[in-house]
């Protein structure tokens, strides 16, 4: 039944096909010509297939695992070079009518405070990113459809897009809610919504529905297939992700390679991102509870290898991870982070991080300042940059541009003039420090001779107090 053109969700995501792969991955993990040809597929950075990769997975050769990382890193710099673009969460509403059993939100949860913001609310929210320094959101709401309806995700959306504070503002905004209707994609579309970001959760659909027991979400084909009825709708930039630890890792790293490769070969683009959660403790969610926790090396793995499967996609991780682990696997491919987040609904507003509508732990609770600090001290370049979605390089024009290695030429200067931006308008002093010394490195990297000209003489106009150029 296995088809990657088809768009029904068991025959694009075929348990058999799966099965049929993890299999041969095992016969074939001590394969070492198979392996050494597989890595050499890689390395002409045009992807693997979800049965390649497996078996790369599935390999416990120390020498050839170690060689797998530093192409990752290679390849992660070859597309995105040292840049880490950032962005936090905010959650709008709690309210949720599925019962998810991993998730707080259930409905089923009937001590946890339910919390929806109001238009006012997400003024001061925004405003408080915007103080932050944050310029990308990824908007989060529980799935309600008589408390969070469609048309209150739209008014939230251009609430963001209005509110200019300062020298601040929230230049995209990007939407995590439940799988919705062509119709209602159209609509995030026409609200000018950057990428729109749907986890799986788990691949595998015997263990999907028992992990939702109840509500519309307990529909796997409907949740399978809602990246395809979001690009009926419009909207050509979509993130995948499941979450590790519902189910076998094995599993589900195959299953998310397959669900990219329909979205290219039906779409003609695959994901714009990938995200990688692991399952974490939250009010009554015990992840101990869960039988396929994986390790951190594990983790690591996965990583490196969606990294040189689909060496085109942004991978995202979030502050459910601790900063040794995200330093790890930002050099092993991961491209995107939060800062400074919140996963409550209202958490932004108050000076202490409040608990009691959290999604889930946060192990990252540094500042957004020292976030950057940080990055910029182990030589990575934070950015705030969001030049490709305003200029309307989404899509396959963005894909495009990045198989051909040629985003560079545009991401690295607009990464250094937004990140001018932050030292001018939010920086610590010693963070400051830093990044002017790293911007000035930075600028004579640019081989092009015109650009660093451009970029050399924007950020000096930014020094003197003009904002949000991009090339």
């Amino acid at each position: 039944m296995y088809n990657p053109k088809s768009l029904k969700a068991e025959e694009f995501i075929d348990h058999e096909e799966v099965s049929e792969s993890l299999k041969y991955a095992e016969e074939n993990k001590d394969n070492l010509p198979l392996i050494d040809s597989i890595i050499e597929k890689a390395k002409k950075r045009k992807g693997l297939t979800h049965r390649e990769a497996s078996v790369l997975l599935a390999c416990e050769n120390e020498e050839k695992i170690n060689e797998l990382y530093d192409l990752a890193e290679q390849i992660k710099k070859d597309f995105y070079g040292n840049r880490i673009v950032m962005f936090a969460p905010l959650y709008l509403s709690n309210y949720c009518v599925n019962g998810c059993v991993y998730c707080p939100y259930h409905h089923h949860n009937c001590h946890i405070t339910r919390k929806k913001l109001t238009q006012e609310e997400i003024v001061r929210e925004t405003t408080a990113l915007q103080d932050m320094g944050h310029k990308r959101l990824a908007i989060e709401a529980g799935e309600d459809p008589v408390n969070n309806p469609i048309e209150y995700i739209i008014e939230s959306i251009k609430t963001i897009y209005s509110i200019k504070h300062k020298n601040g503002a929230i230049r995209r905004v990007n939407v995590n809610i439940a799988a919705t209707t062509v119709e209602n994609y159209r609509k995030l579309k026409e609200a000018g919504i950057g990428t729109y970001i749907l986890f799986q959760e788990t691949y595998h659909k015997e263990s999907y529905e028992r992990l939702h027991p109840t509500g519309p979400k307990h529909n796997y084909a409907y949740h399978t297939e809602a990246m395809d009825r979001a690009m009926e709708g419009g909207i050509d930039d979509v993130g995948l992700g499941v979450l590790f630890g519902l189910e076998l890792y094995k599993y589900e790293f195959a299953a998310l390679l397959m669900h990219a490769e329909h979205l290219e070969v039906v779409h003609g683009v695959g994901p714009h991102t990938i995200s990688v959660p692991r399952i974490k403790h939250a009010d009554d969610i015990d992840p101990s509870a869960f039988e396929n926790g994986i390790s951190d090396e594990i983790f690591a793995k996965l990583c490196a290898l969606i990294r040189v499967s689909v060496p085109y996609t942004g991978m995202i991780i979030s502050t459910r991870e601790s900063q040794a682990v995200r330093e790890k696997v930002i050099r092993l491919g991961v491209s995107q982070i939060s800062g400074a987040s919140r996963t409550s609904v209202g958490g932004y507003d108050e000076e202490i991080r409040p608990t009691e509508t959290e999604q889930f732990d946060v192990s990252d609770q540094r500042t957004l300042d020292e976030v950057v600090r940080w990055l910029m001290e182990i030589h990575y370049i934070p950015s705030f940059c969001t030049a490709c979605y305003r200029e309307s390089r989404t899509g396959d024009r963005f894909m495009t541009l990045l198989k051909n290695r040629q985003i560079l030429n545009c991401c690295h200067p607009n990464a250094l003039m937004t990140l001018k931006e932050f030292l001018i308008d939010y920086a610590s002093p010693e963070t400051k420090k830093i990044g002017e010394e790293l911007i000035a490195r930075e600028l004579e990297k640019i081989s092009n001779e015109k650009v660093r000209a451009i970029a050399t003489e924007r950020i000096a106009l930014i020094n003197n107090g003009s904002r949000d150029f991009r090339f």
